[in-house]
C-alpha cells in the first residue's frame, strides 16, 4: 500500500504542478470548505506539493518509513494491518488539518498543500512502534534515537506554529504526529507499556 500511496501521489503532484486551476481546486482552503461546502480539499490536499523538492522530501520520509510500519500492523493486527495502515494515512490527512481549518477558515488567502501530516503520523507511528531505532541526517554525524528525534520535532514544530513566520504547516506537521501516536495505541493499548520498557532499556 506504501508504494501505491507514493505513485499515486508522486503523479497527482507532478501532473498539478503545471495546472493551476487543479492546484486551486483541491488545495487546502478552510474559507473555501466552510463557505463553498468543498468539503474534498479536506483530503486532497495531501496529493499536491508546492514544488519537486517538496513532493520529494515527503516521498521519501513515507519510503523511508511507510513499509516498515506497513509491516508492524499486519503483523500487530495480522487480518486488518492493511486497513488499519490505510486508516493511519487517511486520518493523517484529515486530522492534521483540522487546527487549521479553525484557525483560518474566514482566511480566504490561506492555502495549504502537501502530504506532511500523513505522513507525521506514519513517522510517529514508527517512533511508538521502534523508540530505540536510530534516525540520521545528513547535517548530523552521529544517528540520534528515534524517540529523541520524536521529542525534539513535536517541540520545534509547536515552536514554530505559535511563531507563525513562515509558510510551513507546523501545525499539520505536529497533528499529524499526536494522530499517529494517538490512533495506534487506541488500536492497541498494550503497546505503551512496551514502549517505555523500550526507552526504559535505551537508558539503563
Amino acid at each position: 500500500m506504501t508504494i501505491t500511496i507514493l505513485i499515486i501521489t508522486g503523479i497527482i503532484s507532478i501532473f498539478a504542478l503545471n495546472r493551476q486551476d487543479v492546484m486551486s481546486r483541491f488545495q487546502f482552503n478552510a474559507y473555501m470548505i466552510r463557505n463553498q461546502k468543498e468539503w474534498w480539499r479536506f483530503f486532497t490536499y495531501a496529493f499536491l506539493h508546492a514544488d519537486f523538492i517538496h513532493l520529494a522530501v515527503n516521498l521519501f520520509v513515507l519510503y523511508s518509513f511507510g513499509e516498515i510500519v506497513e509491516m508492524f500492523y499486519k503483523v500487530t493486527f495480522p487480518e486488518k494491518g492493511g486497513y488499519y495502515f490505510f486508516l493511519l494515512y487517511t486520518g493523517g490527512i484529515l486530522f492534521s488539518t483540522l487546527p487549521s481549518y479553525w484557525k483560518h477558515k474566514e482566511d480566504i488567502y490561506y492555502n495549504a498543500v502537501g502530504a506532511s501530516g500523513a505522513v507525521s503520523a506514519v513517522l510517529f507511528a514508527s517512533i511508538l512502534f521502534y523508540p530505540e531505532g536510530k534516525i540520521s541526517f545528513i547535517f548530523l554525524p552521529i544517528p540520534i534515537p528515534a524517540v529523541v528525534f520524536g521529542v525534539l520535532y513535536l517541540v520545534y514544530s509547536a515552536y514554530m506554529s505559535n511563531k507563525g513566520k513562515d509558510n510551513i504547516g507546523h501545525d499539520a506537521h505536529f497533528w499529524g504526529a499526536i494522530f499517529g501516536i494517538s490512533f495506534t495505541i487506541l488500536l492497541k493499548p498494550a503497546l505503551v507499556p512496551v514502549f517505555f520498557s523500550k526507552i526504559a532499556g535505551m537508558f539503563s
